[in-house]
């Protein structure tokens, strides 16, 4: 037997047990095809037709992002760098810009994403500014958060909001001031009157910014994601978004492996036989009855996104006690609980799994309810492999020990974002207040608890650096110094698996990837030294990316 390719460093962390139940550290993998056939001794005697070696260097299953928004963040790299102002001055300055690069072209779209009030002081742009800079072009700045966005007078106008008797759309607003005056702010499902503005987006400018965006990941380590949220709502950018990963896959454009989730209002009421469906009731999916878990090693689908709730920074999460400051703001359910759990329960009765994003735990406790009543009547999913894929709750951003503890014994997945702590998390601790500070972002509970985590970014929110992620995971520090949940931190080890072993059992994936181990998919990243003895993991350099034994990135040819 030829072996196509022999890895060889100083040092290959399998995160897979050895015959002592020890962490089994190799020397040398070697590949056939795009899978892994065997570690150091296994070797001996075997030669390759090709070599790739790493001295000094150490190697790690490739990183999985959970949560992401890989056409957004994509379709935004070509827009204006709103997120890089700091200050309101400068984003005016980044407006400017973007409006003398737009020419003459009145109808063309002044674009951007990642704007944060943590930029600007708390503060939001003032309209009066923004209209004078923007003129008659429309707008569209998307908060980093995902659950607001920015507009001018212009875009305004075209969403009909001066228009005699104009009203909010269930689960959103398109905020007023005091005086009754708009702002430009446009809040939660509000934002879809901005986006049928510009929606559908082309195939092929999808594919461009998948194609762009991978690669990006493929600089991180990225090797496998989770794209939350397709095909609908405010989250979508097209209702054949999945025929633009189809053809990015073809083209050769998606560096990453992909998992995709329907978003709730992407999928249809569903007939058939009663029997084809699990229980009894209404059931609802995708055309032909396809569900969780179709598709392959490359391209496939994962659970139903549905939203609950809102965001923590914006005061739109659901919670039980007010927000830090606001007697009477406990955030909002997206839509009733009645309705929420009706849509949940015809999508898990056609097969799918559901990923419910939930942030306050007002939304965890409907989201267990709900996903509780699922799992008694219907019973658990599973991919066509027979791995079960878990249901999933996306953020899980304050928690109480009991909502832990349950999600433990229902076997439910989350993914939390540990970079928002280092990037703001001081500002999630002044929404919620001093006494609530433990409970944002666990970590170390739900491990005890035996809560199955998933790393993730919610990338464009915060960026996809994996190893800064991981680093948060463990000190748990804000970007004041301050510690958020200082009982919460993870070790390196435990943070290294974040973002593959149990990324991939959140996933549904773990047969495949997310260890190195025979039979899986050669899916790595070499570093420059082991995470589990750097002092800090964010420092660590990502040195190559290999999916399937293909190199992604190559820092020694870039």
């Amino acid at each position: 037997m030829q072996l196509d390719l022999l890895v060889t460093a100083e040092r290959i962390l399998t995160l897979e047990a050895d015959a002592d139940g020890q962490p089994r550290v190799a020397t040398r993998m070697g590949l056939m095809g795009d899978r892994i056939v065997g570690f150091d001794a296994d070797l001996d005697g075997l030669e390759a037709r090709r070599t790739e070696e790493f001295p000094g260097r150490t190697i790690v299953p490739g990183f999985i992002d959970a949560h992401c928004h890989t056409t957004w963040w994509g379709l935004g790299l070509n827009g204006a760098p709103v997120g890089e102002a700091r200050g309101l001055d400068e984003f005016y300055e980044v407006l400017r810009a973007e409006v003398a690069k737009l020419g003459d072209d009145e109808d063309a779209w002044v674009y951007g994403i990642g704007f944060s009030e943590s930029h600007h002081g708390g503060l939001v742009p003032d309209l009066a500014t923004v209209d004078e800079i923007t003129g008659t072009r429309p707008m569209y700045i998307r908060n980093a958060s995902g659950h607001s966005a920015l507009a001018n007078t212009a875009t305004l106008r075209r969403i009909g909001a001066f228009e005699p008797g104009f009203q909010d759309p269930e689960g959103g607003v398109v905020v007023r001031d005091a005086s009754g005056a708009f702002t430009g702010l446009v809040e939660e499902t509000a934002q879809e009157l901005l986006q049928s503005l510009i929606l559908p987006y082309p195939i092929e400018q999808i594919v461009a910014a998948l194609d762009a965006a991978t690669l990006k990941y493929a600089e991180q380590g990225i090797t496998s994601f989770t794209e939350a949220g397709i095909g609908g709502g405010w989250i979508g950018h097209s209702p054949v978004e999945m025929a633009a990963y189809q053809a990015a896959r073809e083209q050769g454009k998606l560096h990453a492996r992909a998992q995709l989730m329907p978003a709730m209002d992407a999928v249809v009421p569903l007939t058939g036989n009663d029997r084809d469906f699990a229980g009894s009731g209404s059931a609802a999916g995708l055309s032909l009855g396809i569900r969780t878990g179709f598709g392959d090693e490359q391209l496939s689908l994962g659970p139903v996104k549905v939203f609950t709730d809102g965001s923590l920074l914006g005061g739109t999460a659901a919670v039980t006690e007010s927000f830090c400051g606001h007697d009477h703001n406990v955030g909002y359910l997206l839509s009733s609980p009645e309705e929420l759990r009706e849509q949940i329960r015809c999508v898990y009765r056609a097969g799918w799994a559901i990923a419910a994003h939930a942030i306050g735990d007002a939304a965890i406790d409907l989201a267990l309810d709900v996903i509780e009543e699922c799992q008694n009547e219907y019973g658990t999913i599973h991919a066509a492999s027979g791995e079960r894929i878990p249901s999933r709750i996306e953020h899980f951003g304050i928690t109480r020990q009991d909502q832990v503890e349950r999600a433990g014994r229902l076997g439910v997945a989350v993914a939390p974002q540990y970079g928002f702590i280092h990037t703001f998390g001081e500002l999630m601790v002044s929404r919620v207040g001093e006494g609530r500070r433990d409970l944002l972002y666990r970590g170390r509970s739900l491990r005890d608890a035996g809560v199955i985590v998933a790393g993730s970014s919610d990338s464009p929110v915060v960026d996809n650096n994996v190893r800064r992620a991981m680093q948060a995971a463990v000190d748990r520090r804000g970007s004041d110094g301050s510690v958020i949940g200082s009982r919460e931190g993870l070790s390196r080890e435990e943070a290294l698996r974040l973002y593959t072993e149990w990324a991939a059992e959140a996933t549904g994936q773990l047969s495949n990837r997310g260890t190195l181990a025979v039979g899986k998919l050669a899916d790595f990243v070499v570093l420059d030294s082991s995470p589990l003895e750097a002092e800090d993991l964010g420092a660590l350099e990502v040195l190559a990316t290999f999916v399937g034994g293909a190199a992604t990135f190559d820092a020694r040819t870039s």
